[in-house]
C-alpha cells in the first residue's frame, strides 16, 4: 500500500470533515493525485483530483461548491476538505495518485493508479 487514507467517520448532514492521504514508502511529489468513493453498491466514482505542482484541480459536479483539495509536496499529502456533507456522500473514500508525472487534474481519471485502503465516511441525515 503506498497511498493511505485517513479521517473518515460518523457525522451529521450539514457537518465538516477532513480527510487526508499520505504517501507511504514511495512520494508522488510529481503525480497528479485524487480522491475517489464507492457507496455501498455503487460504482467507484470520481471526486476531486489536483494536478502535480497543486495549480490545478477538478472536482466532480456532484460535490462542486462543497469539497476542495489541496496538497502539501513537503509533507507528501493530498487533503479533501468536504462542508455541508449530504447523506448521499456517505460511501468510501479512496486517495489515489496517477500512473504517470506531470498531468493536469483533469487528466488523472484517465490515469488514475492503485487504490490503498480507503476511509469511512457516513452522513447521518
Amino acid at each position: 500500500v503506498q497511498l493511505q487514507a485517513s479521517g473518515g467517520g460518523l457525522v451529521q448532514a450539514g457537518d465538516s470533515l477532513r480527510l487526508s492521504c499520505v504517501d507511504s514508502g514511495r512520494t508522488f511529489t510529481n503525480y497528479a493525485k485524487g480522491w475517489f468513493r464507492q457507496a455501498p453498491g455503487k460504482e467507484r466514482e470520481f471526486v476531486a483530483a489536483i494536478g502535480w505542482r497543486g495549480q490545478s484541480t477538478h472536482i466532480a459536479d456532484s460535490v462542486k461548491g462543497r469539497f476542495t483539495i489541496s496538497r502539501d509536496n513537503a509533507k507528501n499529502t493530498v487533503d479533501l476538505q468536504m462542508n455541508n456533507l449530504k447523506s448521499e456522500d456517505t460511501a468510501v473514500y479512496f486517495c489515489t495518485a496517477a500512473t504517470k508525472p506531470y498531468i493536469s487534474a483533469q487528466s488523472l481519471i484517465r490515469f488514475q493508479g492503485s487504490w490503498g485502503q480507503g476511509t469511512l465516511v457516513t452522513v447521518s441525515s
